[in-house]
């Protein structure tokens, strides 16, 4: 299962600490950032994934996370 987000991450440091995070609830997930792309994309691939937990836990650290459809 595949997920895309749109987030306010703006520096790969953030990113890198919300990736981290992520991978603690997810392991063995494929996740990573497009901090290029103009809505910052958070693209998280994992077998179970519960997108409503990961953006919980992205707001959690302090930043904006929505589904992008």
């Amino acid at each position: 299962m595949v997920e895309v987000f749109k987030t306010n991450v703006q520096k790969s440091r953030q990113a890198k600490q919300v990736v981290t995070v992520l991978q603690k609830y997810f392991p063995g997930s494929k996740i990573n950032f497009d901090l290029d792309d103009c809505d910052k994309v958070l693209r998280v691939e994992a077998k179970a994934l519960a997108p409503q937990q990961v953006i919980q836990l992205v707001t959690q650290n302090g930043f904006t996370c929505i589904v992008l459809e």
